[in-house]
């Protein structure tokens, strides 16, 4: 039997929800209002000081298990406070990449990758104990020993510069998923372009489609502007490839900031970005 991954896909007929129900149902005694809740809470984004209290009170939940032992609360809960921005909820989080559940771990890494904060780097680096030859896939379930993707994007988000070293080694880790994943931090931590040139190259040469689309959030979340034309010419859906687009121009306009004109960069973003609508 394999682990479900936990995924935040609630049924369609889910019920009609505010925010002040949706913390009361976080201590529901049914369960599938609690799961539904936290999900709700993150999808919309309540950024309320008593949802962000309950959610952190969820990562803590015993009652929602699996069969093999996983926790499907505490998945949405730790997915949710990332998207709700409060950094009161580092320390549970950082708690999390501890937690016995493979998906607890690696939703932890990834809202700790959101909400970018520093403290987060020690406990992110041991979790890149054993190096390569760690990251094996668990015998009968369909994941590595750690969420290596999530927790090498976070430490590269966070700036851990002190962690290049044991980042860099992942560029030949089997998995490409993985390599992309690597090479995305190292060039957020060394701006080197031969790391984004890496990610372009991925994307040329891939016949795998969801490949090419993690290739396109990857070149969209590091800004690496030299990737535009490749990225709109990516034999992908033009919707991936406007969000990659538009993390180009973000970035972009982020760097311009304090200029009172748009570079020509930037305007070519937006004509690329035009040329897909």
């Amino acid at each position: 039997m394999i682990e479900p991954s936990g995924e935040e896909f609630p049924a369609e007929n889910g019920p009609q929800l505010t925010p002040e129900l949706a913390i009361a149902n976080l201590q529901s005694p049914d369960l599938s209002l609690r799961y539904y809740a936290a999900w709700w809470l993150g999808k919309f984004r309540v950024k309320k000081a008593d949802a962000v209290d309950a959610l952190i009170a969820a990562l803590q939940d015993e009652a929602d298990r699996t069969e093999l032992g996983g926790y499907p609360l505490r998945r949405n809960a730790a997915r949710a406070l990332g998207k709700l921005g409060d950094t009161r909820a580092v320390p549970s989080l950082i708690e999390c990449l501890e937690c016995s559940d493979f998906y607890v771990r690696e939703a932890a890494a990834q809202s700790l990758e959101m909400l970018r904060d520093r403290s987060a780097a020690s406990a992110l680096i041991k979790m890149l104990d054993g190096g390569v030859a760690e990251a094996v896939q668990v015998p009968g379930l369909p994941h590595l020993t750690q969420p290596y993707e999530a927790v090498i994007e976070a430490l590269g988000a966070i700036n851990a510069t002190e962690a290049i070293g044991l980042i860099e080694p992942f560029l030949e880790h089997p998995l490409p998923r993985v390599q992309c994943a690597t090479a995305r931090a190292m060039y957020q931590l060394t701006q080197n372009p031969i790391y984004g040139e890496r990610l372009v190259q991925m994307l040329l040469v891939t016949d795998d489609l969801k490949l090419r689309r993690v290739v396109l959030g990857d070149l969209g979340a590091i800004g690496y502007l030299a990737a535009a034309e490749a990225i709109a010419q990516a034999k992908v859906e033009n919707s991936f490839k406007l969000i990659a687009l538009k993390g180009l121009l973000e970035h972009q306009l982020t760097d311009e900031l304090d200029s009172l004109s748009i570079s020509d960069d930037a305007i070519r973003v937006m004509n690329l970005m035009d040329s897909l609508l």
